[in-house]
């Protein structure tokens, strides 16, 4: 009798409830860190908001799960099959490659954001797909994950597809998803942790920041991007600014 491998059928399934539980550990930790900076700095942000909080930290765990499956997969792909991208020499590519790569993920990842985001505030998939998000009235450093399982299936795959396409070395990978999930908590916290002089400056004019964000929230109809404000303004959807404070329920 032919014995299969346990290996074979664990090792993938061990990989991917591994990685979901990073996925909501880090989710936990950077949304704990900057919700707890938010309250310090200002002690009423987060009154009256305890079952909206409660809510998103369960769409939250929900979307961890979705975004760790084919994470963990790629993981094992990488490690015991070698079939990604990825490579952990510094020197496999040119070093210029290194800053070039992390742009160019950051661009697509960013395209792919806008186009997606914009779709489903079509109101034919607004209430299937992202009203869950636009339930946090207003978003806070817990919202940053609170997704429909649908909407979180549309980013879930990105990264684990980009690494089969675009070589990227795993320190580019880990920078990657940390700024993925810094900028995802910083742009939902409710107040600006940046300095006018960057919000109001060129940088700001580019790249997207809570007050950027809270305009969204605000609106629905513009501000779609992730990280700039490039297809925004490209495509006539950049609305400016928001301002903090408690919308009408």
């Amino acid at each position: 009798m032919t014995q299969v491998s346990p290996f074979s059928i664990n090792g993938p399934l061990v990989a991917m409830i591994a990685m979901c539980v990073i996925v909501a550990a880090r989710y936990g930790a950077v949304s704990g860190a900057f919700a707890f900076l938010g309250t310090r700095r200002r002690p009423s942000l987060h009154q009256g908001l305890a079952r909206q909080i409660k809510a998103e930290i369960r769409w939250s765990i929900i979307s961890a799960a979705i975004y760790g499956m084919p994470a963990g997969l790629t993981a094992w792909a990488w490690r015991e099959k070698g079939a990604t991208l990825i490579y952990t020499e510094a020197d496999a590519y040119p070093l210029w490659w290194l800053p070039l790569s992390l742009a160019i993920a950051l661009l697509l990842q960013d395209t792919w954001f806008y186009w997606t985001h914009r779709l489903m505030h079509q109101p034919s998939l607004f209430k299937r797909m992202h009203a869950v998000h636009h339930a946090s009235r207003p978003p806070t450093a817990w919202a940053a994950m609170s997704f429909h399982p649908t909407e979180a299936l549309t980013m879930a795959f990105f990264v684990p597809l980009l690494v089969f396409v675009l070589p990227l070395h795993i320190g580019v990978v880990g920078l990657l998803l940390l700024l993925m999930t810094v900028m995802g908590v910083t742009n939902h916290m409710g107040w600006e942790m940046f300095p006018h002089g960057l919000v109001k400056g060129p940088l700001g004019a580019w790249v997207i920041t809570a007050s950027h964000h809270q305009g969204h929230h605000q609106r629905y109809d513009g501000n779609y991007g992730l990280y700039f404000r490039f297809w925004d303004r490209l495509c006539g959807t950049d609305r400016g600014l928001g301002t903090f404070g408690r919308s009408p329920r």
